[in-house]
């Protein structure tokens, strides 16, 4: 049986940050708009700041929807799954914003976070404030092996300097604006105060 739950208790958190993948769910305001899902890796990306308020790191890709949606209209939902242990589903309802590089949070933010999960293709820091938090049974989610996080993404980012990874994004069509047309990413991309030089 589901519950909803006034916060992110410490058994919630724990659960949370066992879960090696998140998904994040983002729409525009326009009714023909796209919906985007997008799932969420690496491990120390996400991190619980207290108990209605969740950070997670954003990196570069190819497309920027998620930003693009919480830039317009702030909904958010995340949910992470039981893919082992006892079957559960969990969700967190809010309301998201993108912290970029030149906000003064920033730098305080991303000091909540390891700085081994840190990278050249950083954009911005989502921040979500929990509205609703509930909770379903999972009874049919699979039962799958976690093998560990793979590091083909921050190879590829790495080699970059922080110049050249502002170049990457502004030659991307989705980062700057999304599918629908939204303002996403700030471009040129601003420069990071602590900019990570590659490996």
């Amino acid at each position: 049986m589901g519950q909803t739950y006034e916060n992110i208790n410490a058994k919630l958190r724990s659960f949370i940050e066992r879960q090696p993948v998140f998904f994040v769910a983002t729409a525009p305001l326009a009714a023909d708009g796209h919906v985007n899902l997008s799932p969420k890796g690496r491990s120390g990306t996400l991190v619980v700041l207290d108990e209605l308020t969740l950070a997670y790191l954003d990196f570069g890709g190819s497309a920027a929807e998620t930003v693009a949606h919480v830039r317009e209209n702030g909904r958010i939902t995340l949910m992470w799954c039981a893919f082992d242990g006892p079957p559960k589903i969990l969700r967190v309802h809010g309301q998201g914003e993108a912290v970029f590089r030149d906000d003064p949070r920033f730098t305080e933010l991303l000091g909540r976070f390891d700085p081994a999960v840190d990278g050249a293709s950083l954009r911005a820091i989502v921040l979500v404030r929990a509205e609703r938090v509930s909770d379903s049974c999972g009874f049919a989610v699979p039962m799958m092996d976690y093998q560990g996080d793979r590091d083909l993404h921050d190879q590829y980012f790495s080699r970059k300097t922080d110049e050249e990874f502002g170049a990457y994004c502004e030659s991307k069509q989705y980062i700057g604006t999304s599918l629908d047309g939204l303002p996403a990413i700030p471009l040129p991309l601003p420069a990071r105060p602590d900019a990570v030089q590659p490996v």
